[in-house]
């Protein structure tokens, strides 16, 4: 059967393109790979692809997200070391960022947290295969005050 290689980016709607674009930026530190002014900004976090997020503005007055509707629950960028989430972490709650929960999964540990528009995102660092429970719950884990 023939499926996907992989997720490959990921478009939302935003009231304000620019306030977006300058979290994506600063918080994440994802870069700018193209624009269509007004209508679309590309943005990546690394190099070798042409955007993984793409931004459409819909206008100041659009409804935000909602909870306990079908549709998008969160979407997630994956941290090279754990040292990266922690230093993102730190510069979220440096810049008043609402961040929602932090998560141990067992495999992995997350941020979660919503950007402007009330998007949420999580940030997270998987840890190696070799170190996953051999037997269990892969995702089995409690959801801790910070990772401070």
């Amino acid at each position: 059967m023939v499926k996907p290689k992989q997720l490959g980016h990921l478009v939302i709607r935003v009231r304000d393109l620019e306030k977006s674009e300058r979290f994506y930026s600063d918080i994440l530190g994802l870069h700018v790979t193209n624009k269509r002014p007004g209508q679309m900004t590309f943005m990546s976090a690394v190099d070798s692809s042409s955007h993984e997020l793409a931004l459409v503005p819909v206008g100041p007055d659009a409804p935000g997200p909602e909870k306990n509707r079908v549709g998008l629950f969160h979407f997630a960028w994956e941290m090279e070391s754990f040292d990266d989430l922690k230093e993102l972490y730190a510069r979220m709650k440096s810049n008043d960022v609402n961040v929602q929960s932090v998560g141990d999964h067992g495999i992995s540990l997350g941020v979660y947290f919503t950007d402007p528009d009330g998007n949420e995102i999580e940030a997270y660092y998987e840890m190696p295969k070799d170190e996953w429970p051999e037997e269990g719950d892969l995702f089995a884990g409690e959801f801790p005050d910070s990772l401070e």
